[in-house]
C-alpha cells in the first residue's frame, strides 16, 4: 500500500504500518478523500508536454522485451490504458487523472488559503532524508565510500561548503517541491552556499505551477521547476544528485507497473553522472527488494552489452553494471508486526558507476 502523506500538524504515528514486500501490498482501497489521502509518490507520469527523446512505441517494446522471459508478467497488450480502471493488482495512485485532480485541488488551497500542502512521509522522514543524504554526498565527494556498516559522518560545515557547492540535483516527482526547498536552506543560516543547482521535475502541470508559486513566495528563485516526464525525459543534461521520494512507488502501482519501471531505470541511469548518487525513499518496498531490483536492472545491461547489436554505449555495461548499492538509512523506527520487524519507508542510496 502506498504511504500517508502527512500535513505539518499530523503524526507520522498514525500510520505506522510494517513496510511489506510489494506483493503483499493491498493498493488502490484507502483512498478515503482528499483531506487523508493515502499516496505513493510526489508523482510520476507517462506523457510530458515538452515531448520524448524516444519514440514512445520503441521505448515500450523494448520493456516489453526484456520482460518477455520473466514468469508473471502478462504480455504488454494484455494491460488497461491510462484512461481505465486499475483492476486489483494496481491502484488510482497509479493513474494520471488521480495526480492532476490533487494538484489541482492543492493548488487552489494554496491560491486561497496559503496552504503549501501536504508533506511526503512526514517532516520527520524528510528531515531525516536531508541530513543523511547531505553527509552521504559530502563522504563521497572526499573519495570516502561508505563500505555499507553505518551511517555517513557528519562533517564540519565549511567542508559542507567546499564539497556541496558545485554538486547539481534532481527530484524527480517533485510534488510541491518543498524537498528542495530544504535542500536549499541547508547552511543559509550560517550564509553558506549549499546545494545551489536545484532542479525539480514533474509530470503534472498542476505540481508545477505550485511548486513555482511557492518557491516564489518563499523567495527559492534558485530553484527550477520544469513540466516532465521520468519515463519519456526530455532533460539533455546529467545531474550528481537524483532525489526520488515515491515516485518509483506511483510507477509500480500503474497497470503497465513492469514495463514501466525499467523505463524508469532506463531513464534514471541516463539522467545520473557517472560518480553520481540516486537516493530513493519508498514505502512500497523495503531496502533489499530496491538493492535486488537494481541489481536485475544491472543483469539485463550487461545481457544486453553482450548481444551481437549492442551499442558501445551498451557495450560499456559489459564489465561496468550501471549502479551499485551504497548505503541505507538506518535510523528509521522499527516496529514488530505479525511476527516480522519493519519501518514505515525505506531510504536507499546507489552510486552510479
Amino acid at each position: 500500500m502506498a504511504g500517508m502523506r502527512f500535513s505539518p500538524e499530523e503524526s507520522p504515528e498514525a500510520n505506522q504500518h510494517l513496510q511489506l514486500p510489494q506483493q503483499q501490498l493491498q493498493t488502490g482501497r484507502e483512498v478515503a478523500s482528499d483531506d487523508d489521502r493515502s499516496v505513493a509518490a510526489d508523482s510520476w507520469s507517462i506523457k510530458s508536454d515538452y515531448g520524448s527523446t524516444l519514440d514512445d512505441e520503441q521505448r515500450h517494446a523494448d520493456a516489453a522485451e526484456a520482460l518477455s522471459s520473466a514468469a508473471n508478467f502478462r504480455p504488454a497488450s494484455d494491460y488497461s490504458s491510462d484512461k481505465d480502471e486499475p483492476d486489483a493488482e494496481t491502484s488510482m495512485l497509479g493513474l494520471q487523472s488521480y495526480w492532476d485532480a490533487a494538484y489541482l485541488d492543492e493548488l487552489a488551497n494554496f491560491r486561497e488559503h496559503g496552504h503549501a500542502g501536504e508533506i511526503w512521509f512526514g517532516t520527520d522522514v524528510m528531515d531525516t532524508v536531508i541530513s543523511w543524504t547531505k553527509s552521504l554526498c559530502t563522504d563521497v565527494s572526499q573519495g570516502h565510500i561508505p563500505n555499507h556498516g553505518g551511517e555517513p559522518k557528519p562533517q564540519s560545515v565549511e567542508q559542507d561548503e567546499k564539497y556541496l557547492s558545485c554538486w547539481s540535483v534532481l527530484d524527480i516527482g517533485t510534488g510541491n517541491g518543498l524537498l528542495l526547498q530544504e535542500l536549499s536552506k541547508q547552511g543559509y543560516n550560517l550564509r553558506l552556499c549549499l546545494f545551489t543547482d536545484l532542479t525539480g521535475t514533474d509530470y503534472s502541470e498542476g505540481a508545477i505551477d505550485l511548486a513555482q508559486s511557492l518557491a516564489d513566495r518563499d523567495g527559492f528563485s534558485n530553484i527550477k521547476f520544469l513540466v516532465d516526464d521520468i519515463l519519456e525525459t526530455k532533460l539533455d543534461r546529467q545531474f550528481q544528485l537524483v532525489m526520488d521520494k515515491g515516485t518509483l512507488d506511483a510507477v509500480g502501482l500503474h497497470p503497465d507497473g513492469p514495463i514501466k519501471r525499467i523505463m524508469y531505470w532506463d531513464s534514471v541511469s541516463k539522467l545520473l553522472a557517472p560518480g553520481g548518487i540516486l537516493v530513493i525513499t519508498s514505502c512500497n518496498h523495503t531496502k533489499d527488494e530496491l538493492v535486488q531490483e537494481v541489481e536485475n536492472f544491472n543483469q539485463r545491461n550487461i545481457a544486453i552489452s553482450q548481444e551481437p547489436s549492442a551499442t558501445k554505449d551498451q557495450e560499456t555495461h559489459r564489465d561496468h553494471p550501471p549502479f551499485r548499492y551504497l548505503n541505507h538509512v538506518r535510523t528509521y523506527p522499527t516496529f514488530m508486526f505479525g511476527g516480522s520487524v519493519g519501518s514505515r519507508v525505506a531510504t536507499v542510496a546507489f552510486l552510479r558507476n
